[in-house]
């Protein structure tokens, strides 16, 4: 074995000993310094075995490395510094020595340069002349580095106010790629990571000479606990760090799903009431809110320090206790905060004055303080409770509680929301923690009553200003999920909880009923819409009694469009907008008529034919080929379409070869989603085949209504969506779909194509199969629910178990959360009939075998 072999085996070994003996409690500090010194023995070691001491060539550590920190995958940043050219004979030792670097299994980041290109990159390069700041010598001659080391601490390299700025705007720019609260945030890279706690050092380092972060406090930039809770931050970001590297093998700082719950058993996590991957990552996004704050407060203090000729900012007096400097709020007494109704003061100062959008530095730092200092949570405080009610009230309300969330006075006024702090689901389908998706639901809230957003919210941003009162609805958004993570049904929890809050800041019952009432029922509307056949009347008027009033019903609106909306990125699309649009106005209707007058199900089949008609005339179709096609059509299909889908699929359908399969693809979005509609011969296993089609197209399919005609001929719907959940509307796209559709539904075979693999992402999750049965009022069908993982071919496995029980398929709501599928199911027997109790065990055990 060579010594690069030996070497590698050495630091396998070494992580192979830290991954068995790593627990919470490792000295991480300590871990990352030992392994520097082991790697920095090393390289000495073999700079001389590679004879490269008898050339002047410096070796010098940059970077992390230079820092003299590394983890068990981390790159070995490296600078070779010369006096000129080097000699072939330097090239050839220096070549050998980097090859043995990588032989020996070390991650390499090298450059040689001398003095004078090094500093010209340095001065060009703000990520050069920070790794440069970082630098220590290991072999090579001490005047060489020497000099750089002189060269690059002058004013001129890098002037400490042009330092800062690049550094601000830096983060800034990082900050804008990357989210705080990602399900697989990177440890480094992210708001709160571990690049803004560099940051901070860098610029001190810069601008006092600091070599580390403790000098902060000598400098009095940071108090001595401050600083205990700065690196206590960082300690917790190594660890993970460290376990990430241990167990994935590389240079990785993303806690990707698939590595979340290695590391936290790693971490010593245990499942309980939370998952111990929950565990884990609440500690994360509370970590960095916290490591976010102290940056915050530390870059406000350097700018005032480096940029000495900085502009003044604008002082408007607010009052005895505040002033407004520039976009900032300052206290102008120093125990003001001693006071607990001065701390709800400064935010109603900030819901009254919107030139105010961040707290002064040295007003945040008493503001942190004397929140640490509360014996008792603020709301328990009569005064404050006033001025809470006020901000709550006010316009801008909503402005005050973002600030007051983004600085921990939420959870200090409200000790139910410590609870919600940092709480992340396990899932894919919860992009945020559930303080931060309530934070964003509240700030949707707030859009809805901004003139730029009707075109996204043209409902939503209507009733907004119709309703009685905003703060009611503001404070149900506060409480809808505020009972997650305590186990149980957290709707109801938070119910309990809101209502409680009601009664002590002096609502009447009812206001806090309503409040109550909107809490326990969220997701009621959402369901409703997104998982039931909301074209069947029974369903409306089902929901209309849940609903009981108008002012309920546009209340529940407002709360579950913007509750979507803030669950992730990609939930809310038109589609979504559109049934929840129909569920509303139909709800309306019902509560409008009053629900003891049914739907004249027979006048309104009539008034859809009379108007598709209409259309169809004027367009030339002759009546009596009209009049024959409909004759075929049972009245369940006028009832399911709207006149203008009637028309085309007539229009369509009569300029048609009868044996062919026709298959249309909509120009025009139906319920914000692109239309599939196909006419032929009904033959076994049609909808297992479009579902796997659709699927290897990576098309989502949102709805489904299967009919026959009375002569057997099938006269499918769908309602299909990209993946990014827009409508399927480019030219080329829809002709490939067609395509395909065509060629495979005019094929004898019923043999399913092959479905994609599971992706990355979805792998760590388990979903256990739930088939259910509701009951229902329709006569002859039956309702099936079935939550499933969302794996490739899903709904085209469902299609094919339906097909050899015998089942047909009447309709389908396919809602897919995260990794889960969570879709409904409108069945009968092939002989019209309900399924009976033995046919559905049958069939559940079918789908649960399958699937």
């Amino acid at each position: 074995m060579n010594s690069a072999q030996t070497a590698k085996s050495v630091l396998i070994d070494l992580n192979n000993t830290l991954l068995d003996s790593f627990n919470s409690q490792s000295d991480i500090r300590a871990i990352v310094s030992e392994r520097c010194q082991h790697v920095d023995a090393l390289l000495q070691k073999e700079w001389v075995s590679h004879g490269l001491q008898q050339f002047t060539i410096a070796l010098v550590a940059v970077g992390g490395y230079g820092r003299g920190e590394l983890h068990p995958q981390s790159d070995v940043d490296l600078l070779f510094l010369t006096d000129g050219e080097l000699t072939e004979q330097a090239e050839q030792a220096l070549g050998k020595f980097i090859t043995f670097i990588w032989d020996a299994g070390l991650e390499v980041g090298h450059s040689v340069r001398s003095i004078d290109e090094t500093m010209a990159q340095g001065r060009s390069d703000i990520t050069v002349a920070t790794n440069l700041l970082e630098s220590r010598l290991l072999c090579g001659p001490q005047g060489l580095y020497s000099t750089l080391y002189y060269n690059i601490r002058q004013d001129e390299f890098w002037p400490s106010s042009d330092f800062y700025v690049a550094k601000r705007d830096e983060q800034i720019a990082r900050h804008e790629r990357a989210n705080a609260f990602d399900l697989e945030p990177n440890l480094k890279s992210c708001p709160g990571g571990l690049r803004d706690i560099q940051t901070v050092a860098w610029v001190a380092m810069r601008h006092f000479n600091a070599n580390k972060l403790e000098d902060l406090v000598v400098y009095d930039f940071l108090e001595p606990h401050e600083l205990d809770e700065l690196l206590e931050c960082q300690d917790f970001l190594w660890q993970l760090r460290c376990c990430l590297h241990l167990i994935s093998g590389r240079d990785e700082n993303r806690l990707l799903f698939d590595l979340q719950r290695q590391v936290a058993d790693l971490m010593g996590y245990e499942d309980k009431t939370q998952l111990a991957v929950e565990q884990m990552m609440k500690r994360y996004y509370r970590t960095v809110r916290r490591v976010m704050e102290l940056n915050q407060m530390l870059l406000q203090l350097f700018k005032r320090a480096t940029l000495g000729h900085v502009k003044a900012l604008e002082v408007v007096p607010i009052n005895e206790q505040f002033q407004r400097c520039g976009k900032f709020i300052e206290s102008l007494q120093p125990a003001l905060f001693d006071s607990p109704e001065n701390i709800l003061k400064l935010f109603l100062c900030v819901a009254k004055n919107s030139n105010i959008k961040a707290i002064y530095a040295v007003t945040l730092r008493s503001l942190r303080q004397a929140r640490r200092a509360q014996n008792q949570a603020l709301m328990f405080h009569e005064q404050c409770r006033n001025i809470f009610m006020e901000i709550l009230r006010h316009p801008r309300g909503i402005v005050a509680l973002s600030l007051m969330h983004k600085h921990g006075i939420l959870s200090a006024y409200l000790p139910a929301w410590r609870n919600i702090e940092g709480q992340m689901q396990f899932d894919l389908f919860h992009a945020y923690t559930v303080d931060e998706h309530t934070h964003r639901l509240l700030l949707n809230i707030e859009r809805f009553s901004q003139p730029e957003q009707k075109e996204e919210f043209p409902l939503g941003s209507v009733l907004i200003n119709q309703l009685p009162k905003k703060g009611l609805l503001v404070l149900a958004a506060i409480f809808h999920d505020i009972g997650k993570g305590r186990g149980g049904d957290h709707s109801k929890l938070g119910a309990v909880d809101a209502l409680e809050f009601c009664k002590l800041h002096g609502l009447n019952d009812h206001d806090g009923r309503l409040v109550s009432w909107l809490v326990e029922h969220h997701l009621v509307m959402s369901v409703t819409a997104q998982r039931r056949d909301i074209s069947d009347p029974d369903v409306i008027s089902d929901f209309a009694a849940k609903v009981r009033d108008a002012v309920h019903l546009s209340y529940l609106y407002c709360l579950t469009v913007a509750d979507i909306c803030a669950t992730n990125e990609k939930t809310w699309n038109s589609w979504k907008g559109s049934l929840l649009r129909d569920l509303y106005f139909g709800t309306q209707r019902v509560l409008a008529r009053g629900k003891e007058k049914p739907v004249d199900i027979r006048g309104r089949v009539r008034e859809h034919q009379a108007k598709a008609k209409k259309e169809l005339l004027r367009r030339g179709i002759k009546e009596k080929n009209l009049d024959l096609l409909w004759q075929r059509f049972k009245a369940d299909y006028f009832l399911r379409h709207q006149p203008n889908q009637i028309a085309w699929h007539a229009e369509a359908i009569i300029k048609h070869k009868q044996d062919e399969t026709l298959v249309l693809i909509s120009k025009h979005t139906t319920r914000g989603g692109t239309e599939l509609f196909i006419y032929g011969k009904d033959k076994p296993k049609l909808f297992a085949t479009v579902m796997a089609i659709l699927d290897n197209k990576n098309i989502n399919v949102h709805d489904a209504t299967i009919m026959n005609s009375k002569d057997n001929y099938a006269l499918d719907s769908f309602v299909i969506l990209e993946q990014d959940g827009k409508p399927v509307s480019q030219l080329s796209r829809i002709q490939g779909i067609k395509k395909t559709l065509i060629k495979a539904l005019s094929s004898d075979t019923a043999k399913l194509p092959k479905f994609r693999n599971l992706s990355r992402k979805m792998k760590p999750f388990k979903v256990a199969t739930q088939v259910s049965f509701p009951p229902t009022r329709r006569h002859g069908t039956s309702m099936m629910e079935l939550i499933a993982l969302d794996a490739p071919g899903l709904l085209a496995r469902i299609g094919e178990v339906l097909f050899r029980c015998e089942v047909r398929l009447l309709a389908a709501k396919i809602t897919t959360i995260g990794e889960r599928a969570e879709d409904f199911f409108l069945l009968q027997t092939a002989d019209g009939e309900q399924l009976n109790e033995a046919q559905q065990i049958k069939l559940r055990e079918a789908l649960t075998s399958a699937l």
